[in-house]
């Protein structure tokens, strides 16, 4: 009897055990699911921000090793005939240097045509200083430029006016160039060789830019490597694929493939005119080339963060295509890539080693482009603040656009209004102001002359109505 006792006292204990060992183990799983579902959001974001990082250094075309397509080829055609056209608008203060540098070309058969778009600070003069300097001032012919049609943008109505110009020696290439570019002797020798050896129509350098002050520093290779992101020159050079850009400091193109386009009537209203060109050219079943050169370079300065803010901010929306849907994506899409990666390193865990995994893909994508400039690798620490600038400045783009706001350009393009009116086009929400006012807008850098009605009727309505006339 006893033994019954005691063997039951101890089979009522262990089941007592049971229950208690059985109470804790669902505890404990009840605690692990919970964490469980707490943190797999955050772990898939950060799954996915580490195979956004993963397609975009090995499968976008490289676009960040900016110095692998820099080789230049040699045995260059020295002896082609090319014209050079340069729309200018009060370029005074580096049209000389531009035009020095042209001049000084290892090809021997280089003619410009600089196109005065009424400038008022005597950039036809310098130019020609210039050029008689250098003992060609045969080799420079000046164009005064004449106002442009209903839906021409002023700088390229100046391209088409100074093509014409050009068709008439029969070059055998075209370079189409900005006031503010310097090129080293062989340059131009270089486009030609790439050119040819390809059998290019549109060649064309992504010039380097300044980078010295504070903000060239922080947001100019930050520029260049958005640049690429979005057009991997070596997606650019195949013409098996549809993507096509071209960088309008320093493009070089056969005459019969511009014709075949239709002439730069053909994007007569487009605002990022280089890449529309590229576009229709790659679209007529052309073949374009891009690369990044050390020959050439930008002589335009940005002192401030505001300045290279209203660059970026005047196109900006116009390269979305006015479309707020487009705009919420890619801020979306900027901050999951350029941001979270950082963010995740404030966890522990896998969501650590995911986000520090995505955030050192990024620094060594963007080391290179850091290198080209000559900076301290450790600027590549700065991407993520200037990707929030760029932003910024595309959300600005879009907010001048809603607002009907036009912002000068350094070409000083204008553009006249259909109807002859003060009036908001579908396009880019333009303001006609009273006299040859200066408006704002994020699609568009333009001056615009305003009609003689828009002055006698709206000149203090403009200005009380920031949303147009």
């Amino acid at each position: 009897m006893p033994g019954d006792i005691s063997a039951k006292v101890y089979s009522k204990a262990a089941q007592g055990n049971s229950h208690i060992l059985e109470a804790g183990s669902t505890a404990q799983t009840l605690a692990y699911t919970q964490n469980f579902m707490h943190f797999e959001p955050l772990t898939i974001a950060g799954a996915l921000v580490l195979s956004i990082w993963i397609y975009l250094v090995l499968l976008r075309g490289g676009f960040w090793r900016v110095g692998r397509d820099m080789a230049q080829l040699q045995n260059a055609n020295l002896a082609a005939g090319i014209v050079a056209v340069i729309p200018a608008r009060n370029e005074a203060a580096v049209i000389g240097e531009a035009v020095a540098s042209l001049l000084g070309q290892t090809v021997r058969d280089l003619h410009i045509v600089l196109v005065d778009d009424n400038s008022s600070d005597g950039t036809a003069e310098v130019a020609r200083q210039a050029a008689g300097k250098a003992g060609k001032l045969d080799s420079l012919t000046i164009l005064s430029g004449s106002e442009p049609p209903r839906g021409w943008t002023g700088k390229l109505w100046a391209m088409h006016q100074g093509l014409q110009k050009a068709s008439e020696r029969d070059p055998d290439f075209l370079l189409l160039t900005d006031a503010d570019t310097l090129h080293a002797p062989e340059n131009i020798a270089a486009l030609v060789a790439i050119a040819d050896a390809g059998r290019y129509d549109l060649t064309s350098f992504m010039v380097r830019l300044r980078c010295q002050t504070l903000a060239e520093k922080f947001l100019i290779p930050a520029f260049v490597y958005f640049f690429f992101l979005l057009y991997p020159p070596a997606w650019v050079n195949d013409p098996r694929r549809r993507t096509a850009a071209a960088a309008g400091g320093c493009m070089l193109i056969r005459p019969q493939a511009l014709a075949r386009i239709g002439g730069i009537e053909a994007i007569r209203g487009e605002i990022i005119d280089d890449c529309a060109l590229a576009r229709e050219v790659k679209r007529g079943g052309g073949k374009v080339w891009l690369g990044l050169t050390e020959t050439a370079a930008s002589l335009r300065n940005y002192e401030s963060f505001g300045e290279i803010r209203r660059m970026v901010s005047r196109t900006a929306f116009n390269q979305l295509r006015h479309s707020t849907l487009l705009l919420a994506a890619t801020l979306a899409g900027m901050i999951a890539t350029f941001l979270l990666p950082f963010g995740f390193l404030f966890f522990r865990g896998l969501l650590f080693w995911l986000g520090a995994g995505a955030g050192v893909l990024m620094l060594i994508s963007y080391v290179s482009t850091i290198r080209f400039y000559r900076l301290n690798p450790l600027w590549a620490l700065s991407l993520p603040a200037a990707a929030i600038f760029f932003m910024w400045a595309t959300l600005d783009s879009a907010m001048q656009f809603w607002r009907g706001k036009v912002e000068p350009g350094k070409a000083g393009c204008r553009i006249r209004l259909p109807n002859a009116a003060c009036a908001r086009t579908e396009m880019s929400a333009l303001i006609s102001n009273c006299q040859e006012a200066t408006c704002r807008s994020s699609s568009l850098s333009a001056k615009f002359p305003t009609p003689e009605s828009c002055r006698k009727r709206s000149c203090r309505a403009s200005r009380k109505n920031r949303a147009g006339c």
